[in-house]
């Protein structure tokens, strides 16, 4: 992780992140951080979540569909996009078998993992259930 100077903006971004579990995208970070810090530019949010993401504070989630969705959990872990409703979640995945997916890549590759991202894609429960 290199140093990066201290900014309040930044700060609020990554606080903001770690309360989060719908994986926003920056535009929404924006419209909530803008309520703190009114001068705030949509530029400032995405120099701060690139930065932020470059340095491995935070995880760049980049979907199918060219959007691109911030996580402030940064330990190893799975996600769904719902094609229908748009939603990104967690998957719930022991660290076992975390473990065993680690596993598995290391002893098919030849070269190293610094890190990784795997996101599902389907329909969510809920997309399912209103169809029927």
């Amino acid at each position: 992780m290199k140093s990066i100077k201290y900014s309040r903006q930044r700060e609020a971004i990554l606080n903001f992140l770690k309360t989060r579990k719908d994986h926003p995208t920056a535009e929404t970070i924006y419209s909530n951080i803008r309520e703190i810090y009114p001068n705030l530019s949509i530029g400032t949010v995405y120099r701060n979540l690139n930065l932020l993401s470059e340095n491995g504070e935070i995880l760049k989630i980049s979907l199918e569909d060219d959007s691109a969705h911030f996580d402030g959990f940064t330990q190893p872990h799975c996600h769904f996009f719902c094609k229908k409703c748009k939603t990104l979640s967690d998957i719930e995945i022991s660290r076992s078998n975390m473990a065993s997916i680690e596993k598995f890549t290391k002893e098919n590759f030849d070269g190293e993992i610094h890190l990784y991202s795997s996101v599902f894609y389907g329909l969510c429960k809920k997309c399912i259930e209103n169809d029927i």
